[in-house]
């Protein structure tokens, strides 16, 4: 049996990995053993680390909310469950955008906001223009039925009610093909 050497293939392996180590500090950037070893630890810190990412935005958006929420006489919590109350769907990444920009907007969903707690929703508005397009009347729509899922006794009663001749003496598929074509 030839001798077979995987040079190549663990020369590309090796310098893929010393790819991704390049700009470590010492050894960690040349010799392939420590390379892999902290190249290894730091995937696994950058997986890590974008879960946290999001955590770490969240309680920032939440803060800058809060701070907002603080200046017009209201609490984090009471905002948001205000806002739920009165049915504005407005994620926190938007919120906190407004809070930080737009102080004026921000005052009018806190304003929002506490009419919902105290008991005033808002009424649904209605259209002001009806659409111009009407919708066709619908035509009738025969129901598809899969009589290959019904048991015999089911498909004779079916049958027995279309009145198909002979239905009683039909074997399954016989029955299905009636029914189809009645």
């Amino acid at each position: 049996m030839p001798r077979v050497k995987g040079g190549t293939t663990a020369r590309h392996r090796r310098k893929k990995i010393l790819k991704l180590a390049k700009g470590y500090f010492g050894s960690k950037s040349t010799i392939y053993r420590t390379a892999h070893e902290q190249v290894m630890r730091s995937l696994r810190y950058a997986y890590r680390d974008r879960k946290q990412k999001k955590r770490h935005f969240r309680k920032l958006w939440i803060q800058r909310i809060n701070a907002a929420a603080k200046l017009n006489d209201m609490k984090y919590s009471k905002l948001i469950h205000g806002l739920i109350l009165a049915n504005v769907q407005i994620n926190r990444k938007m919120l906190a955008d407004i809070a930080v920009a737009n102080p004026e907007v921000f005052t009018q969903y806190c304003k929002i906001a506490q009419d919902a707690l105290s008991g005033n929703l808002p009424k649904k508005v209605q259209p002001a223009v009806k659409p111009a397009v009407k919708a066709a009347p619908q035509a009738e729509v025969k129901e598809v039925v899969d009589y290959s899922k019904l048991l015999v006794k089911d498909l004779r009663a079916l049958a027995v009610e279309k009145n198909i001749a002979g239905a009683d003496k039909m074997v399954k598929a016989d029955l299905i093909a009636a029914l189809t074509n009645a």
